[in-house]
């Protein structure tokens, strides 16, 4: 009988261990905090995600109210270069919870884990003389 409660009481405390622990270290959002609450969003997160994907890929319509894009800009985690970290790191806003809990993501298999980055391609430093480009645009339109 003992050992039968040394059982239950080890398989009790490896189950709410954790729980009491404090559970994990959520990385703070950058962006404007959501309307719904927080909670709310830990709670309904894969409904919503699931719920935008169909209406999304199934229906076409690419207005939805959350997108995985916008996740992951706003819930971006910067590595000590500065830069966003992939889904790769175990400190990718993503990864920490379901990590925590054991849950396996396969939404970076097709998407972008880390913000999109402006081109820099497209930024001229040397400031280019307006009437060259008055011209060229000029040509590309005859």
């Amino acid at each position: 009988m003992k050992r039968v409660l040394l059982f239950v009481t080890a398989l009790l405390w490896l189950g709410i261990g954790p729980a009491i622990a404090g559970g994990p270290d959520i990385p703070k959002a950058t962006g404007e905090p959501h309307p719904e609450g927080n909670l709310y969003m830990r709670i309904n997160h894969m409904k919503l995600m699931s719920h935008d994907r169909d209406e999304t890929v199934r229906d076409g319509d690419r207005s939805v109210e959350y997108s995985l894009k916008e996740c992951v800009t706003c819930h971006a985690v910067n590595a000590a270069d500065g830069q966003p970290v992939s889904y790769e790191s175990d400190k990718h806003f993503c990864r920490v919870c379901h990590d925590y809990v054991a849950v396996k993501v396969d939404c970076f298999q097709c998407h972008n884990s880390k913000p999109e980055m402006k081109s820099q391609a497209l930024i001229r430093e040397d400031h280019a003389d307006p009437n060259q480009i008055a011209t060229y645009l000029k040509e590309a339109q005859e």
